[in-house]
């Protein structure tokens, strides 16, 4: 894997594909500025190491030019986090662009305007990837988040960088932090996976049973194994069409020897809102008309146990329905185990978009060997998949 320590920047301009993706308020302030903060270690790297930064990133769907989208807004909390003063231009292609970048200096740094701007961008087009080759003589990606999309500046603009191609910090962390849990990880490993589907955790569910000791299901998805085993889930979320291959995932775990825990008891409400009535009921007894909508107490401790018995843990999705005070306690309590575990030598990956949001909101972050910044893209390295921009790199 080629990274920043295998080739030279000195008075070489390194175009560095970043996701500065970031949230903005109606002032357009950034309003979370992680992904940038994300990037910081590579591009500061490029400047100590004698070079120059160009840096190419998306903002939200624009359709065309649309002025809310443009990066303009994000320069001086770019600016604030690298400690330099960021210079931009309104386009990413065309001879203005190519002067600016010519003429930069060693240690400066260029931002280019919103690369979706151009349908080319998601449109992989070859030549639109050439014309954004010509700004660097090295091209780096550090953009985990758009690792599985072939869009021009994350996999088709390799080809121009034959040799001066490679991963930045935080996209090497991100792949050597999921091979560490797929294929180097110390047993027995553990999976939690949470959130409302099963159908959107499947492909993860079958490539992993080959690698983890513990399977843990949290969240809605819970309740599709519950009745699919015969028990009554009230008014809980449901896939009714995923319910034999719930049965048949149970199936495969235990002949490869996995063991799947699913909650025992739920905290169930009569409404979705967080003034509803609560109670804990037996995960399998929940009463018509009522709702599970967080782990209840044995649940709680029963994962702790597995949680601190693990050397390897991955977690993807929430337990419950976090966002509202009353069903966030299964979550926290998860966090907690967790970092406990970390805190002992454990090795913890969190990622998936719900995960992530929850291990900030409530402290984790740090106390975690990894966050994932990538949702995603995660979730595609999980069922097994080559990245095309991870791909790119190591042709």
């Amino acid at each position: 894997m080629t990274t920043l320590r295998d080739l030279n920047f000195t008075n070489k301009k390194a175009l560095i594909r970043v996701d500065f993706n970031v949230p903005l308020n109606d002032d357009f302030e950034v309003t979370d500025a992680t992904r940038i903060q994300a990037a910081k270690s590579t591009i500061i790297d490029v400047l100590e190491s004698g070079g120059a930064a160009i840096l190419m990133s998306h903002l939200g769907r624009p359709k065309g030019v649309e002025e809310k989208y443009s990066l303009k807004h994000i320069v001086a909390k770019v600016t604030e986090v690298l400690g330099i003063q960021v210079k931009f231009v309104n386009d990413c292609i065309g001879e203005t662009v190519e002067d600016l970048a010519q003429n930069l200096q060693s240690g400066e740094v260029l931002l280019l305007e919103n690369l979706r701007f151009y349908a080319e961008e998601k449109n992989g087009d070859r030549d639109f990837a050439e014309k954004l080759s010509k700004l660097g003589d090295v091209y780096i990606n550090d953009a985990f988040g758009t690792a599985h999309r072939a869009h021009a500046s994350t996999a088709i603009i390799a080809e121009f960088f034959p040799e001066n191609k490679c991963f930045g910090n935080l996209l090497a962390k991100e792949i050597e932090s999921i091979d560490k849990v797929l294929n180097n990880s110390e047993k027995p490993v553990l999976a939690i996976l949470g959130g409302a589907k099963v159908s959107s955790k499947i492909t993860v569910i079958e490539n992993i049973l080959d690698k983890v000791d513990h399977l843990m299901i949290g969240g809605g998805m819970t309740f599709t194994f519950v009745k699919a085993q015969g028990g009554a889930i009230g008014a809980s979320i449901c896939e009714d069409d995923k319910m034999e291959l719930a049965l048949d995932i149970l199936e495969q775990a235990e002949a490869k020897n996995v063991q799947v825990h699913i909650p025992v008891d739920v905290v169930v409400a009569n409404k979705f809102s967080n003034d509803a009535e609560t109670q804990v009921v037996d995960v399998a007894k929940i009463p018509d008309g009522w709702q599970g909508l967080d782990v209840g107490p044995k649940t709680i401790e029963n994962f702790d146990v597995i949680v601190n018995e693990s050397k390897t843990i991955l977690w993807n999705g929430p337990l419950g329905v976090f966002e509202m005070d009353a069903f966030s306690k299964g979550t926290i309590a998860l966090g907690q185990s967790i970092a406990n575990a970390t805190k002992n030598g454990t090795f913890s990956l969190v990622g998936g978009g719900d995960s992530v949001a929850a291990v900030k909101q409530f402290g984790f972050a740090d106390k975690v060997s990894y966050v994932s910044t990538g949702g995603g893209a995660m979730l595609e390295m999980l069922e097994g998949k080559t990245l095309p921009g991870i791909e790119a790199i190591l042709k």
